[in-house]
C-alpha cells in the first residue's frame, strides 16, 4: 500500500498548514501534495521546512512563522495567496507540550502551552477567515488530541489546550456555517513524531495495542480538505487507535 496515494481529491485546494515542517505536519503536506493540492508549509523550523518545500516542489512554498505572532500570522496568509492564488484549507496543527502535577506545573510552561497551542489556533482563524470565505469552500482543521477527550495525568495546560481547541472548533463552525466554510477538529491518539520520540508508550491500555503513524492521520485530514466531507462541520474526528473506546482487555499484560 502506498503511504501517500496520489489522486486528485484535494486538485484547486491551497492549504496553509502551521507546524508543517515535521512530524504529523510534515505527513499532512505530503498526503495533501499527493492528491493534488498546493501548500504553505509554516513554522519556526526553518532549515526543516526549507527542505520539506524543496523536497514537495513546485506544490509547496514554505514561510517563517510563530503562531503566537498575529503579525506573522498575516503575513503566510498573505504569502500564501500570493503564491498560489487562494486559500481554502487551513490546518492548525503548531502545539507544544509541558509536563508536571498541577503543584509543580509553572506560570511560565502554561503561558507558553496556552499560547501556542490555544490562543495559536485562534490567530490562525482570525488571519484567515476572510480569504477562507473568499475561497469557499474551504475547511478549517484544528489539530485537538485525545487529551480534548479525556484527562491526563500531569498535562494541565496540554489538556486545557486542547479541550480548548474543541470548544473553539465548535463556536466558529457555528460562525461560519453559512459562509461555506466548515470547521472540525482532530483528535490524534499517540503518535510516532518527534513530540513522542522521547516518550515510553507501550499503548497496552489501548484496543489497538499499538503506536500511531503519521500517515494515519494525514488520511483523515485529506478527508477533511476535501468536498467529500462538505456536510462535516463543528464535529471531533478521532484517530486513536481505539483509546477513548475504553479500556483495553489484559491492560497490564
Amino acid at each position: 500500500m502506498t503511504v501517500y496515494p496520489a489522486g486528485t481529491r484535494l486538485e484547486g485546494k491551497v492549504a496553509l498548514i502551521s507546524g508543517g515542517a515535521r512530524g504529523l505536519g510534515e505527513s499532512f503536506a505530503r498526503a495533501m501534495v499527493a492528491q493534488g493540492a498546493k501548500v504553505v508549509l509554516a513554522d519556526v523550523l526553518d532549515a526543516e521546512g526549507e527542505v520539506l518545500a524543496k523536497d514537495l516542489g513546485d506544490a509547496a512554498a514554505y514561510v517563517h512563522l510563530d503562531v503566537t505572532d498575529r503579525r506573522q500570522w498575516a503575513e503566510a496568509v498573505a504569502l500564501t495567496i500570493e503564491r498560489f492564488g487562494t486559500l481554502n484549507v487551513l490546518v492548525n496543527n503548531a502545539g507544544i507540550v509541558a509536563f508536571g502535577p498541577i503543584e509543580e506545573h509553572t506560570v511560565e510552561d502554561w503561558d507558553r502551552v496556552i499560547a501556542v497551542n490555544l490562543t495559536g489556533v485562534f490567530n490562525g482563524i482570525q488571519a484567515s477567515v476572510e480569504a477562507l470565505k473568499a475561497g469557499a469552500p474551504s475547511s478549517i482543521i484544528n489539530i485537538s488530541s485525545t487529551a480534548g477527550l479525556h484527562g491526563y495525568t500531569a498535562l494541565s495546560a496540554y489538556n486545557a489546550s486542547k479541550y480548548g481547541v474543541r470548544g473553539m472548533t465548535k463556536s466558529v463552525a457555528l460562525d461560519l456555517g453559512t459562509a461555506g466554510v466548515r470547521c472540525n477538529s482532530v483528535h490524534p491518539g499517540a503518535i510516532r513524531t518527534p513530540m513522542t520520540g522521547d516518550l515510553d508508550l507501550p499503548q497496552k491500555h489501548v484496543a489497538m495495542r499499538r503506536i500511531g503513524e503519521p500517515p494515519e492521520v494525514a488520511h483523515l485530514v485529506v478527508y477533511l480538505a476535501s468536498d467529500e466531507s462538505s456536510f462535516s462541520t463543528g464535529a471531533e474526528f478521532v484517530a486513536d487507535g481505539g483509546e477513548t473506546c475504553g479500556l483495553a482487555p489484559n491492560a497490564t499484560a
